[in-house]
């Protein structure tokens, strides 16, 4: 038997906006969490001030414990929801990154065609296996369920009923004519100022509240400057203190050059065998690198260590294959202060922040969408 489903209008709904005031306000409170943790964190490892670290590590996780039980009722009313089955056809596939393991997240833009309710069309992001990638060739019938008052989160079922697995491999289904509806739209300038002025003010409002620890620590207990080396060349201007190491490049420069981040390691650690570090944050053109308190043994990491040949392409992948609309910033963590050696990068763009985290060797562990 084959079954034709004919042409039909999109009148199953609109994709979610984000730009809204709620969504703006989460933004802001982001924007402004990720700031005063970020500068309550390195400055509390800077000065040795225990305050400072414990707020740097649990201000995240109090955030976090609120938005979650904030957001309990309405995830729990979605979760309510029966997913409604349904054929559709591959208009187009495309796989958008992501070769450091089997699956691969690939954009596919399909014509759904519901038994009782109007067709659509709608673009999907989802892994793959790469062993079932020809599975699903253009012009396909898959099998797909969606919530019915949120049709753009569309998923293709990969293990389908019997039933359905035959209705997919006898009926026909056309084509849904006219735009196709996608989980995320693009978000103005608006979003992202109000995320990075949170940012700001995040890392203002630290810098107030604790200025007597932050400032007045330059100072030991005879009133004398703590020891710091500074050296600067055309390229790059470098400065170790006893707690902290820092290499800025120059315009045209990028930390992911061939070379450049393990130079910028070893001037730090010139002279300074076996110095452990808590914490290595790498950007496009800054390193930080926070070094263990003299005297503690068995804290941290040898920075010397970090897999420097896995770095480029782990934030190529985060920019790439986690879903971020138009990236705009990238942040290489290094964390061994809990024990094994954790690299963490996060990626922010107009799309919202995604998260990759890999292994010390640079393998990647778990992935986070925005």
């Amino acid at each position: 038997m084959v079954c034709t489903i004919g042409h039909m209008t999109i009148t199953a709904g609109a994709p979610p906006t984000h730009n809204t005031p709620a969504n703006l306000a989460l933004g802001f409170l982001t924007g402004g969490v990720i700031g005063a943790s970020l500068t309550a964190f390195i400055g509390g490892c800077v000065v040795e001030r225990a305050p400072l670290i414990v707020t740097g590590l649990v201000l995240p996780a109090v955030f976090g414990l609120v938005f979650f039980l904030a957001t309990l009722p309405r995830r729990a009313r979605e979760a309510a929801v029966v997913p409604r089955v349904a054929l559709a056809v591959i208009e187009s596939r495309e796989a958008v990154g992501g070769e450091a393991s089997s699956d691969v997240p690939v954009r596919f833009e399909l014509s759904v065609a519901p038994d009782d309710a109007p067709g659509f069309r709608v673009e999907i992001r989802q892994d793959v296996n790469l062993v079932e990638l020809p599975d699903y060739r253009p012009r396909g019938v898959v099998v797909v369920e969606y919530p019915p008052d949120r049709p753009w989160k569309t998923r293709i079922v990969k293990r389908p009923t019997p039933e359905w697995e035959e209705r997919a491999a006898v009926d026909r289904v056309d084509s849904v004519p006219g735009p196709a509806m996608k989980s995320e739209t693009q978000e103005g300038c608006f979003s992202g100022f109000l995320t990075l002025l949170g940012l700001l003010l995040g890392s203002a409002a630290v810098l107030l509240l604790f200025r007597a620890d932050l400032f007045d620590s330059d100072k030991g207990e005879r009133g004398t400057p703590k020891a710091s080396v500074s050296t600067s060349t055309s390229s790059s201007t470098t400065t170790v203190t006893s707690a902290t190491g820092t290499v800025s490049l120059g315009p045209g420069q990028s930390m992911l050059d061939k070379g450049e981040l393990r130079k910028a390691v070893e001037s730090l650690t010139q002279g300074a065998d076996k110095r452990q570090a808590l914490t290595v944050v790498v950007q496009d053109r800054l390193l930080t690198v926070v070094f263990a308190p003299t005297g503690v043994k068995r804290a941290g990491f040898d920075p010397r260590s970090l897999p420097y040949d896995r770095v480029p392409g782990l934030v190529e992948e985060a920019r790439t294959g986690l879903g971020v609309k138009s990236p705009r910033s990238w942040q290489l963590t290094a964390d061994g202060v809990t024990g094994s050696l954790t690299l963490r990068v996060t990626v922010t763009g107009s799309g919202g922040t995604a998260t990759l985290e890999a292994d010390g060797r640079g393998k990647v562990q778990r992935r986070s969408g925005s």
